[in-house]
């Protein structure tokens, strides 16, 4: 028979298992008891001591069964050593009914240990011819007829009920490893469902990071442009335009606190078009003029509808380079360029200023790490052309299609 050391874990197995044997157990010592009882002979010490002992080792070895399964060498061993004891057993008994008590339960475990294969019929061809033998010796040789009504259907029997217990304990050790399999992919979702909620929180950090630096930060700058430059005109005199200039500054505050409400509020800072992106590209460039006094030319062609979230990330862009023209460099002149074609919108921004190297930015500036971050996930590429005193040049690429960005 078939069993398993985690079988506790299924008890109806287990409960089968033992049940099965403690029949057999049951039914050898009824057998014992009775030819002992019966057969004046067996009474004698000698031989009574022999077939007590060897009853006694018959049904212990029959509970270890289980030890030797998978072990080839010590099966075969095992069959040998009880076929041998069941036929001196049988023959000390004298009685024919031990022949069906011992060897029917020795064929149901031979074909449990090497299953319906030539292994299993040989050992079942092997008690067999152990108990034809003993049976002959109990009657004459034409007693095999006898022999065989007796046995065929008990083997039959047997064989079904030996096959169909071992496809129940199959099944179950494959529902124990699909348990096995269940509990570690649970497991690792468990794990998968942690590191998610980590990765979701640091892009939620690094997103909240991108929108109070394209509110907060680019607004501040540009009211710290206005603010300087109505401070040269009230040194020179020029009260009016200095006035001008405060108002204008106040309407960027009132607007940049709109903008850190929404992004405090998760919610975008305008929802944006194709119809209305050039209406919100020209004012932010005229204030781009206004604050920094730095002439800048648009030019837009598009042959495509823009997708929304597109439109957001290209006024991001534009306002953060603009931003940056304004404080760093030091330029005459700037201008911003859009275009499709079949699949992809590119934007130029481009100034005639001081130029940087790109691969070394001083700490503490976000600008650009914001603005890399953003055109990424909008499944996008930015690059930046510029060397010193010879301007700079901002171009980024982005998909015309959202599901480019999903895939």
């Amino acid at each position: 028979m078939k069993s398993s050391p985690a079988a506790p874990r299924y008890p109806n197995v287990e409960r089968d298992y033992r049940v099965f044997f403690w029949f057999m157990t049951l039914i050898i010592a009824g057998m014992y008891i009775w030819c002992v009882s019966s057969t004046p002979e067996l009474r004698q010490p000698l031989r009574l001591i022999l077939f007590t002992v060897l009853i006694n080792i018959h049904i212990v070895l029959h509970w270890f069964v289980g030890y030797v399964q998978n072990r080839r060498w010590w099966a075969i061993a095992y069959v040998l050593a009880q076929g041998g004891m069941a036929f001196v057993i049988t023959y000390l008994s004298g009685t024919i009914g031990m022949v069906f008590a011992l060897y029917m339960a020795l064929i149901g475990e031979g074909i449990g240990l090497f299953g319906m294969k030539l292994s299993g019929l040989l050992a079942s061809g092997f008690y067999l011819a152990l108990s034809l033998i003993n049976f002959i010796i109990f009657t004459t040789p034409a007693g095999y007829i006898w022999w065989l009504l007796g046995t065929l259907p008990t083997v039959l029997f047997v064989s079904l009920y030996v096959t169909l217990y071992n496809r129940q304990a199959d099944a179950n050790l494959r529902a124990r490893a699909l348990l096995a399999d269940l509990e570690t992919a649970n497991r690792q979702l468990t794990e998968y469902a942690a590191r998610v909620e980590d990765l979701t929180i640091a892009n939620e950090r690094q997103r909240m990071a991108r929108e109070l630096h394209d509110t907060l930060s680019q607004g501040l700058a540009g009211l710290i442009l206005q603010l300087e430059a109505a401070d040269a005109h009230l040194a020179n005199a020029r009260l009016e335009r200095a006035r001008g200039i405060v108002q204008q500054a106040m309407e960027r505050a009132r607007a940049t606190l709109a903008e850190a409400r929404q992004a405090i509020g998760d919610l975008r800072a305008g929802q944006l078009g194709s119809a209305n992106l050039e209406e919100s590209l020209r004012r932010e460039i005229a204030h781009f003029t206004e604050t920094a006094g730095i002439p800048c030319d648009l030019a837009i062609t598009l042959s495509s509808e823009i997708p929304e979230p597109q439109c957001e990330t290209v006024m991001r862009a534009v306002a953060e380079t603009l931003t940056n023209i304004a404080r760093h460099a030091q330029a005459a002149q700037a201008s911003v360029r859009l275009s499709t074609d079949d699949d992809s919108l590119t934007v130029e921004i481009y100034d005639n200023g001081v130029g940087f190297d790109p691969d070394d930015i001083p700490s503490g500036h976000f600008g650009l790490l914001g603005l890399r971050e953003r055109v990424r996930l909008a499944g996008g590429k930015l690059e930046i052309a510029s060397q010193p005193t010879n301007g700079t040049t901002v171009r980024l690429k982005l998909p015309l299609s959202t599901m480019d960005v999903e895939s």
